[in-house]
């Protein structure tokens, strides 16, 4: 599998190098130079998560690795299932929380950590990533106790749920978590520095684990096929999808699902307050404005990161961004969603209320709709409680890290203070 920067084509890399860098020059995204084609999608949407998601990866990556290979990494790090979950007639939610960390980053996580061990040349690692809530705890718990790699992650300090915080800033060991002063923008800011720094990079053999490291996206593109798959081959015919989306990772993966064959009519682009993309769409200017903090902080990302994806994808396949649904919702609708949800016998939270809401909207006689539940609601308990006016039973990844002491350090929005972070955990 060769891979380019999509900001300075000549330079390409292999799928490890991809994996292993992260970014490219001029904080450039990896994109692959090939897509393949499966011919019976049918016959694949048959096969088992498992089994599908390693022949889809396997044909991403190409032989870089073989198939027995790609076939281990995918059974070590999908260990959890992805259902769908009827709402009401015709509209279902794909619940991707039932991994270890109760979000959907579990799937990517995991399996860049098995990828990496795979291609790593055995040298030091530093994996730094930032963090709007889930990523960090999906990170930190597929490399916690990985012998040579350190992991640092930036997340805005006030600005993540408490109960998002304990779950990944309570384990020490090679997880070390900094809550930085200011807001998601920020901490991503200083990690697009920390790359830009040359000898930084090879002093600490750094990497990142955001979505924008290609063996996350990669990853992230199965559940889209597993969604399909429980659907019957008659409702996946005009098959919509609501992607709540603030870094736009989530997006690009179904939009890449669809470039491989996934039979996926159209997708919707769900956000917050945080509306740059909605608006693009809208008027054709990029105006990014100060990041909003909402209940679905997860969300609250104002320059999403993968976007240029998007573009370029779109760019190759002759694909109009005109043809993407949109739409931005604020916290008082949210919670409307949250209780409708709730009253048609669905507990959900305000990041899934956020996909559904817009689906509701813009769904047509004879589609069938599909949103994405991207965290366990018990992972913004305050909110979803206060909405409700319920006390929602914490689960027990929940319960036992809600009890642990945090081993976070605060940090200035200041680079010299994160190198110097950076420089100390070795």
């Amino acid at each position: 599998m060769k891979l380019y920067n999509i900001k300075e084509n000549d330079e390409q890399v292999s799928f490890g190098q991809a994996v292993r860098q992260g970014l490219g020059r001029n904080q450039g995204l990896f994109f692959p130079s090939s897509l393949p084609s499966f011919d019976d999608i049918d016959a694949l949407l048959d096969e088992d998560f498992v089994s599908r998601s390693s022949k889809i990866l396997s044909a991403l990556i190409g032989d870089e690795l073989s198939k027995e290979q790609v076939s281990t990494l995918v059974e070590a790090a999908f260990q959890f299932p992805a259902p769908l979950n009827k709402v009401k007639d015709g509209v279902y939610a794909l619940e991707l929380f039932h991994g270890p960390t109760l979000a959907f980053k579990d799937f990517g996580g995991r399996f860049m950590a098995q990828s990496l061990a795979a291609v790593s040349n055995g040298g030091k690692i530093t994996i730094l990533t930032a963090t709007s809530g889930d990523t960090g705890a999906a990170v930190a718990h597929a490399f916690y106790g990985m012998q040579d790699i350190n992991v640092v992650i930036l997340y805005p300090k006030g600005k993540i749920s408490p109960l998002q915080e304990k779950l990944f800033c309570t384990l020490g060991k090679n997880i070390h978590t900094v809550a930085v002063d200011g807001d998601f923008d920020a901490c991503q800011a200083l990690v697009k520095q920390a790359f830009d720094d040359a000898q930084l990079r090879q002093d600490v053999g750094l990497n990142s684990a955001n979505s924008i490291n290609i063996s996350r996206l990669m990853a992230q593109i199965c559940y889209y096929f597993e969604a399909a798959a429980q659907l019957s081959k008659q409702e996946r015919e005009n098959l919509v999808i609501s992607v709540p989306s603030g870094n736009f990772g989530n997006l690009t993966a179904g939009l890449l699902a669809k470039a491989l064959g996934l039979p996926v009519k159209r997708f919707i682009a769900a956000t917050n307050a945080n509306d740059t993309v909605p608006r693009y769409l809208e008027t054709g200017k990029w105006d990014p404005k100060p990041t909003v903090a909402t209940t679905s902080n997860a969300m609250d990302v104002s320059q999403p990161n993968n976007w240029p994806r998007i573009e370029e994808l779109c760019r190759i396949k002759d694909w109009g961004l005109e043809t993407l649904g949109k739409g931005a919702v604020s916290d008082e609708q949210s919670a409307q969603s949250v209780k409708e949800l709730f009253e048609l016998g669905y507990l959900c939270e305000p990041h899934g209320a956020i996909a559904y809401r817009v689906l509701d909207e813009q769904l047509q006689a004879g589609e069938t709709g599909l949103f994405l539940c991207t965290a366990h609601p018990a992972k913004f308990k305050e909110v979803v409680d206060d909405i409700l006016g319920e006390n929602i039973e914490l689960p027990a990844p929940l319960a036992k890290h809600a009890a642990m002491e945090l081993l976070s350090q605060d940090l200035n929005n200041d680079f010299e203070a994160l190198k110097a972070v950076l420089y100390q955990v070795q």
